[in-house]
């Protein structure tokens, strides 16, 4: 395509937020930093990510799942990367599955609050998806000073046993080694699995730990004879097999899964893929450095599609929601995006871009469906400011067509898949599929903002609030006081819309380059083709 200096500039300010991105994906994979991962290798020990490699196919795709959660998170302790614990979806002799590692370079593996939400939500996507896990233990457990935040509630540590056993019946394959610490409640986690490996003296498994014990009932006694290897698989029967070192038990691994049977598929078609058309590295330059400044969403959707072919549906009506099917990576796709620059109807009225209106909303909720009638994934492609609001909205029927969509996507039952691309602000994200609307995989570009409205609207209203409770108090504020209280609200405000802050918290699954968009889709459709879908009852709509 032809470049210009606003494409130029767009270019560069958006290679600067990948390069930002990936210096902080590359500081936060170091864990507790260099010296403990040289303690790991001092005790003949591999590292979490080490460990995953060594267990996945050579040259193969790892998806990690929530790299950034925990992202400047608990700094009176130090800081969590990754919440202590590497998550993902990966292939062990072409087989997908699901692996979850806990990186004793970070508080010794123990589990902050965080920790729990992580790997709540990587069990979720092994059950939503019947993949199989892989759980690589190596815990101190729960992080002592927060436990009253991780231990009783439903949402916390025990509800992974919980789903250890529900995952069982479900015939969901589980597969646990022991090649560290394991302990206390956690020391259930890998014997409700199918089957427990354990490390020779590096591995132990028990209820309370040697010093516990002689506290507890005198007895003296040392961690290895308590629960290491040759107690537990000699003679307590509680583990299967021991191995010498990391490597042999992760080949044991290996090739258990060299000899699983085959799953029912879904169903969903893929073809041979082929790459876009159009340079997918021209989306750097599309896509607008001043986020409220139209911009044409088709043509990014050309730059991740197959071949940049796309069958656009209904497209002279709803103008402001892109509707259609494509394929990515070969797999059948149908697509939902806002599109970003200003429309005219057919009345000759302008619509602002990224705006969602009662014709738009109406569209979507037929196309979504349609995709279910047919069995297609959806894919929402999300830079939306939120419903249109106003007289004429509303005496239009914006409540009830903004329903009838938000019903259709609610109760869809092929997987669905969201990229924050840029705005997501309000009902937007809940009609897109935001988070709280279960899609299978759910990540962000690092120009995507998350956040009940933008930062100038809320700062706007913050202020307002803070002044009118001042007035309410007798003070008075001059104008260069409400200035100065305005940019301390919007430089708190701002921080919140911050990708990363979303990421940390697990409002997303990740935080990715453009430019992988089309592996991630890819991949969990691979990983939801492992799980047969329900018919579709779309429930109430009202028309």
């Amino acid at each position: 395509m032809e470049r210009n200096l606003e494409f130029n500039k767009n270019e560069d300010l958006y290679k600067q937020l990948v390069q930002q991105l990936q210096a902080k994906a590359k500081k936060t994979r170091l864990g507790g930093g260099q010296k403990k991962i040289d303690d790991q290798h001092a005790k003949g020990k591999l590292t979490a990510r080490e460990r995953i490699e060594y267990l996945t196919d050579k040259d193969s795709p790892f998806l990690e799942i929530g790299l950034f959660t925990g992202d400047g998170m608990y700094a009176e302790y130090g800081g969590c990367p990754s919440a202590g614990v590497v998550t993902g979806i990966g292939y062990i002799h072409d087989r997908q599955c699901i692996v979850v590692a806990n990186d004793a370079t970070v508080k010794a593996g123990a589990w902050f609050p965080i920790t729990a939400k992580k790997n709540l939500r990587i069990q979720e996507i092994a059950m939503e998806n019947r993949l199989p896990v892989i759980y690589l233990v190596d815990s101190a457990g729960v992080f002592l000073p927060m436990q009253d935040e991780i231990f009783p509630d439903k949402e916390h540590f025990g509800r992974q046993f919980r789903n250890n056993a529900k995952m069982s019946a479900m015939g969901i394959v589980q597969i646990a080694a022991i090649m560290g610490s394991c302990v206390a409640g956690g020391a259930y986690l890998p014997i409700m699995s199918d089957e427990a490996m354990i490390v020779d003296k590096t591995g132990s498994i028990f209820l309370a730990g040697s010093y516990l014990v002689k506290a507890a009932i005198g007895e003296d006694i040392d961690n290895e004879t308590l629960g290491g290897a040759t107690t537990h698989c000699e003679i307590s029967g509680v583990t299967d097999n021991k191995f010498p070192n990391d490597q042999a038990c992760l080949d044991y691994i290996r090739s258990i899964f060299n000899k699983i049977g085959s799953y029912e598929k879904a169903g969903f078609d893929r073809i041979e893929p082929k790459a876009p058309a159009e340079d997918p590295n021209e989306i750097y330059g599309l896509f607008p450095a001043d986020r409220v400044k139209p911009y044409d969403t088709l043509e990014i959707i050309k730059r991740l599609v197959d071949n940049s072919e796309f069958d656009e549906y209904k497209a002279l009506y709803g103008k402001t929601l892109i509707c259609g099917t494509a394929r990515m990576d070969g797999w059948a796709v149908g697509i939902v995006a806002n599109q970003r620059k200003v429309v005219k109807t057919k009345k000759g009225e302008m619509q602002m871009g990224g705006v969602i209106y009662s014709d738009s909303a109406d569209k979507a909720a037929r196309f979504i469906m349609n995709c279910n009638q047919r069995k297609i994934p959806l894919v929402f492609l999300q830079d939306v400011s939120g419903f249109m609001v106003g007289s004429k909205a509303e005496h239009g029927g914006i409540i009830k067509d903004g329903a009838k969509m938000v019903n259709a996507m609610a109760n869809s039952t092929v997987p669905k898949f969201t990229v924050i691309m840029g705005n997501s602000y309000g009902a937007g994200n809940y009609a897109m599929c935001g988070k709280a609307y279960d899609p299978r995989l759910i990540v962000a570009w690092p120009s995507a903002q998350i956040a009940v409205m933008s930062g100038a609207s809320a700062a706007k209203t913050l202020l307002q609030i803070r002044v009118s409770a001042l007035k309410a108090q007798g003070k008075e504020i001059s104008n260069e006081e409400q200035q100065k209280l305005l940019t301390e609200i919007t430089d708190r405000y701002n921080e919140q819309l911050s990708p990363y802050y979303a990421a940390s918290r697990l409002w997303v699954d990740d935080v990715i380059d453009p430019l992988e968009t089309r592996k991630v889709i890819s991949m969990g459709i691979e990983a939801a083709n492992h799980a047969p879908v329900e018919r579709f009852n779309v429930g109430v709509i009202q028309t």
